[in-house]
């Protein structure tokens, strides 16, 4: 499913996949933010194959014009779990307002695990 607009010129279609890569992209960017977690174990293998995947672990709902995304993110151990997902959500939204001109419901962060890195190593 894509989102599309009527412009003077024509139409444009934004598929799910550039939403979510925007959204994945932008996550990517947040200090205390590991990785993303596949949605299920289907997309996790699927994920093996792949190299970079910015729309893994993003799901995108539309309700009318607006947008709702889901991320499923890996945070650093050591780290305040509810500021790193409200930076998250911050983010996102901007990128999507600002990059691709679409209206945010809302943005829902589901924390899937904690990565421990060792002393000396990152």
């Amino acid at each position: 499913m894509a989102q599309e607009f009527h412009s003077d010129l024509g139409k444009i279609n934004i598929s799910e996949q550039v939403i979510a890569t925007v959204c994945g992209v932008a996550a990517m960017e947040c200090y205390g933010l590991v990785g993303m977690a596949p949605r299920s174990v289907q997309e996790g293998l699927t994920d093996l194959l792949r190299r970079e995947n910015y729309e893994r672990g993003v799901d995108i709902q539309f309700h009318g014009d607006k947008v709702s995304v889901t991320l499923y993110i890996v945070v650093e151990y050591g780290v305040k779990i509810s500021e790193v997902a409200r930076i998250v959500q911050e983010r996102v939204k901007y990128a999507i307002e600002t990059t691709l001109g679409l209206k945010v419901e809302n943005i829902n962060v589901r924390v899937q695990g904690v990565r421990v890195t060792q002393p000396g190593r990152r």
